[in-house]
């Protein structure tokens, strides 16, 4: 029987193109552990060029692609369970350029989050996207997620800081976008239709960044809340004392998960919430509104106890109680939600939240924690050791499909900033309309006129011809 791959070996080499059983599993999944991993091979490209050919072959081979950056999604975005071709970008892992007047950094793909913070510190600039997995996230992935963080409520999310793209579409095209222009008033940007596009439209090869100045001095405070019922009241006083760069919450039940794994309880007593308060304090006077937030908090209601970090070893002891929720429930292979609201209506959606689950799940442990200082809620429904995970997983589902009605009647959606994947395409429809997913189908075939990107992330594929001459 002929090698299917024997022109990606040619290419590639024996060390770039992986077929062993232990490599499809490892490049074949993401964080999700829902999905069977079952790619065809893993490709690991070194160059812009190489990416060209892989997609030149998929097409004249009928073979789909799954893009495969660091593999820290949460909705099934990078996985492959039906013979495809993974394409990996860790090899493509250069800085290839910083210019210091436009205060850029040009990147390949497979760069690590970590890694464009630390240039950027080099260079005494700033590149402020953040979150819990910057150590293995990789930018073509944060681009094709628009992956959002802990800092949005300062910074916004990732399309707020590419300033350019080169992406390789689905008949093999290179596209250069925007080239690091600040305006750019030429017609349709396409820059930003693949930013959140989860690689179903092109694959990121390439990206330059803009950087800003660094923050001046942060602190941090924690406070303990008398209820979620009160969280948007605490927001609006901190948010009208306080330049806030975080405004993060947790549960008690969150905090227990992450004090098992060893750690000091931050308050004597137990509190139904908690919130993470980072804010720039250049000076004595934003302590002392701090403080203010905390006493006006007691004053209210709102607030039950709060400490304030007096070093920066404190401050990230604080921040472990919030990252480390993520790792901590991990073994319990929970299912996912990660939604949002407008602020407006984050408090009813709260309530209404709270009653869904008091109904639905009575038991089932329900994690919540995320990012509410820019609405998005992230929710973890914890397995039971006993319950067999298609059981499980259903049960979530139908839970899910509920919450996709609460959401639509709070103009919500379902996917804050996780992307939509396997996970919550069933529930597209809730936060778009038909008419906007017919649109996505139709730009999609432009792109991807033979659907072998990503097939099967964010909505199921259309009938396509194969064996394509490329």
């Amino acid at each position: 029987m002929p090698d299917r791959y024997q022109c990606l070996r040619a290419l590639l080499g024996d060390d770039r193109l992986l077929t062993a059983e232990d490599d499809l599993a490892h490049y074949g999944r993401d964080w999700t552990r829902q999905y069977p991993p079952a790619p065809g091979a893993i490709a690991l490209p070194a160059t812009v060029e190489e990416v060209q050919e892989l997609v030149r072959w998929a097409r004249r081979e009928g073979v789909a692609i799954v893009p495969s950056g660091g593999r820290t999604g949460l909705s099934g975005g990078a996985v492959a369970m039906h013979g495809e071709l993974v394409v990996s970008f860790e090899r493509m892992n250069r800085v290839l350029d910083f210019d210091p007047l436009d205060r850029t950094l040009t990147v390949e793909a497979g760069v690590v989050t970590e890694a464009v913070q630390q240039a950027a510190r080099e260079r005494d600039l700033f590149y402020p996207v953040d979150f819990g997995s910057r150590g293995s996230s990789q930018i073509g992935g944060n681009i094709a997620t628009n992956a959002g963080g802990i800092k949005v409520i300062r910074y916004g999310m990732t399309r707020d800081w590419v300033a350019g793209l080169k992406a390789v579409t689905g008949t093999g095209e290179l596209l250069e976008l925007n080239r690091g222009l600040v305006k750019n008033a030429t017609g349709y940007d396409f820059r930003h239709l693949l930013i959140g596009s989860e690689g179903t439209l092109g694959l990121v090869v390439e990206a330059t960044l803009r950087l800003t100045d660094p923050p001046p001095p942060l602190a941090v405070m924690l406070l303990a809340v008398s209820g979620l019922d009160a969280l948007m009241g605490v927001f609006a006083q901190a948010r009208e004392h306080l330049t806030l760069t975080a405004f993060e919450f947790f549960s008690e039940a969150a905090l227990k998960h992450v004090l098992a794994r060893g750690g000091q309880r931050p308050f004597e007593g137990e509190a139904p919430a908690y919130v993470l308060v980072e804010y720039e304090a250049p000076d004595e006077h934003a302590t002392e509104a701090a403080l203010a937030v905390f006493e006006q908090g007691v004053e209210s209601g709102a607030v039950v106890d709060g400490v304030l970090a007096q070093s920066q070893a404190q401050a990230s002891a604080l921040w472990h109680l919030r990252e480390g929720i993520t790792e901590a429930v991990a073994p319990r292979t929970p299912y996912k939600n990660d939604v949002s609201v407008r602020i407006a209506r984050v408090a009813s959606f709260l309530a209404d939240l709270q009653s869904l689950f008091a109904r639905e799940y009575p038991d089932f442990e329900v994690i919540e924690f995320g990012h509410i200082g820019d609405g998005n809620m992230h929710i973890s429904v914890l397995r039971p050791e006993a319950m067999a995970m298609d059981a499980f997983t259903r049960a979530c589902a139908h839970v899910t499909g509920k919450l996709s009605d609460v959401l639509a009647r709070h103009g919500g959606s379902i996917s804050a900033e996780h992307g939509v994947g396997l996970l919550k395409k069933p529930y597209l429809a809730c936060t778009r309309s038909a008419h906007e997913i017919a649109l996505m189908r139709q730009v999609k075939r432009v792109f991807d006129p033979d659907g072998i990107l990503n097939p099967g992330k964010l909505f199921d594929p259309e009938p396509v011809s194969v064996g394509h001459d490329a």
